[in-house]
C-alpha cells in the first residue's frame, strides 16, 4: 500500500493560504463596503473560484503592511 511521503501530523499546524470575504471582515474589523471600497480602488486583489471570492493571506497582509504607523495612537481608532 501506497503511503505519502510526510504524514499530515507531521505537518503540524498549517496556515491558511486564502481568505473568504467573510474571514477579511473578522480579521481586520471592517465592513463590507468598505472592503469592497479597497477592492475596488485596487489596494486588495480578490481572486475568484466559481462563485466564491478569495484573497490571498500574502495579499492581505501587503495590505496590512501597507497602512500607515500610528507613532502616537492617543487611544483613538
Amino acid at each position: 500500500m501506497w503511503a505519502p511521503a510526510v504524514q499530515p501530523a507531521e505537518l503540524g499546524p498549517m496556515k491558511p493560504v486564502a481568505y473568504s470575504v467573510s474571514q477579511v471582515l473578522a480579521l481586520v474589523g471592517i465592513s463590507r463596503t468598505t472592503f469592497y471600497a479597497l477592492v475596488k480602488a485596487g489596494k486588495i486583489p480578490v481572486r475568484k473560484v466559481g462563485t466564491r471570492s478569495f484573497v490571498l493571506a500574502k495579499d492581505l497582509e501587503s495590505w496590512l503592511e501597507s497602512l500607515p504607523v500610528l507613532h502616537d495612537f492617543g487611544g483613538a481608532e
